[in-house]
């Protein structure tokens, strides 16, 4: 008798269908683990530029960092209904900037998750985050910046724990939908590290998001 020296055809292809079938089953799990694991980095990003603006604060009698973020500073037309705000974006310096000299490192600027974007979610404007915000502006972070144009103080909320103060620039990177730059926002499936005044995170949808942008200051 001859020795077998190989599998045959329907061998291989069970083999293969049967590595197809775990592939299926195992991708969504790594992709889920892999999503966590970039949100827990944004999440300790935001947690640490909050200290970080706290900080700032401590030393300028309580006053959040005059400042403002990359939609304000290159689509200033976004704030055409307050245009004593508007005229003084032009000579505002980036959050990123201010807060620089209360940082470890510039890292935390930058999400993991961030795959750029070229329309604004709450306002609908063109705007060019390509490759990723953070290589294009050196933040993946929008700011409340209603809260520095009424020169609030830190602890002066009625309601810190509903005011978004930092937050992603888009809701695709930490949604299930990451193939994101042209989808709707309001879909379910985009969400948003969002740090709130009290200092709390959480993820929320598009319209907790509006949500927190209708709290009054």
């Amino acid at each position: 008798m001859s020795a077998r020296k190989g599998f045959t055809l329907v061998e291989l292809l069970t083999v293969i269908a049967i590595i197809g079938i775990l592939a299926a089953l195992l991708f969504p799990v790594f992709n889920s683990a892999r999503r966590k694991g970039r949100q827990a980095v944004c999440t300790s990003n935001l947690r640490q530029i909050g200290l970080s603006m706290e900080m700032y604060a401590n030393d300028h009698d309580e006053q959040y960092p005059y400042a403002v973020d990359p939609t304000d500073k290159f689509t200033p037309q976004i704030w055409n209904d307050f245009p004593q705000w508007r005229i003084r974006i032009m000579d505002m310096p980036m959050l990123h900037e201010v807060l620089q000299p209360y940082q470890k490192s510039r890292d935390i600027w930058r999400c993991p998750a961030d795959i750029g974007y070229k329309l604004q979610d709450f306002t609908s404007e063109p705007f060019n985050a390509m490759p990723t915000s953070y290589e294009r502006f050196g933040s993946s972070y929008l700011l409340r910046t209603e809260v520095i144009f009424r020169e609030l103080r830190v602890g002066q909320f009625d309601r810190a724990a509903e005011v978004n103060l930092l937050f992603d620039a888009n809701g695709a990177w930490h949604g299930d939908r990451i193939l994101g730059l042209i989808e709707n926002p309001s879909d379910p499936g985009f969400r948003y590290n969002c740090l709130y005044a009290d200092l709390h995170l959480k993820n929320i949808t598009y319209d907790q998001m509006w949500q927190a942008w209708s709290t009054p200051l």
